[in-house]
């Protein structure tokens, strides 16, 4: 059964992971496994999940409120099309990236990916584009780099930061974009984690870990999302791909 502690550890691990570009599927599952926990996957991925989805909620409730007024404005475009690789990419390769994702077997090859990725992009000469400039072909582009991040350690934010920046996005935009585009695609993860757990694909965690390792993640995301677009401003991405 996991401790509170351990429950704590695991929410900061997935809440810091999940926004700066070194994937939380990967951190999570070296976490897990540093505590003995591999049982502890599906459900506690969830609230997880559900944590870093309510702190990128409230960053973005601006945002929101406007796709709420205007539905099929172009923010909501935007994020729709950026969303729809992952979904046919998630929805036709799902049971190799479950299979996969419960091995861990290739986290090492994909951290690499990442890193290399985030190198050569942070190399890309840097772009001017705000988020009134950003282009549907830019979302689709941005979109499909967050498919390939389906892998467990290949890094979501990651990935579409650097598609971002290769698509001439500046800094602090790229990183906007990623963050926002993030929205969509937690929720529908959620969903699917959902479904398999009513299907009886649950772990026993007691109800005091889930809430705490629940608003760990919520908190610390929060942090996370903030300061990785501040740290773009003015810092470079290389930190991250050494890493």
């Amino acid at each position: 059964m996991m401790s509170k502690i351990e429950a704590f550890i695991l929410g900061i691990i997935q809440g810091i992971t999940e926004f700066l570009p070194i994937s939380s599927t990967g951190h999570l599952y070296l976490g897990r496994h540093l505590f003995g926990l591999d049982e502890a996957g599906l459900f506690l991925d969830t609230m997880l999940h559900i944590g870093t989805l309510l702190a990128v909620l409230v960053v973005y409730k601006n945002e929101l409120l406007e796709i709420i007024k205007n539905p099929f404005g172009k923010l909501s475009m935007l994020l729709v099309i950026g969303t729809i690789p992952a979904v046919f990419v998630g929805l036709l390769f799902n049971d190799l990236f479950e299979s996969i994702s419960k091995t861990g077997v290739t986290i090492g090859w994909e951290f690499i990916i990442t890193g290399i990725i985030l190198w050569f992009s942070d190399s890309i000469k840097n772009g001017a584009k705000k988020m009134k400039d950003i282009s549907y072909s830019d979302a689709l582009f941005i979109g499909s780099f967050q498919a390939i991040a389906i892998f467990p350690a290949i890094s979501r934010s990651g990935l579409t930061i650097a598609a971002g920046l290769i698509r001439k996005l500046d800094r602090e935009t790229a990183a906007y974009f990623s963050f926002l585009l993030s929205i969509p695609t937690i929720a529908g993860g959620i969903v699917l984690q959902f479904g398999e757990i009513y299907a009886g694909h649950i772990e026993a965690i007691s109800f005091g870990s889930m809430l705490i390792a629940t608003l760990a993640s919520a908190i610390f995301g929060y942090i996370a999302v903030v300061w990785m677009i501040n740290f773009l401003k003015r810092k470079s991405l290389k930190i991250f791909a050494v890493y």
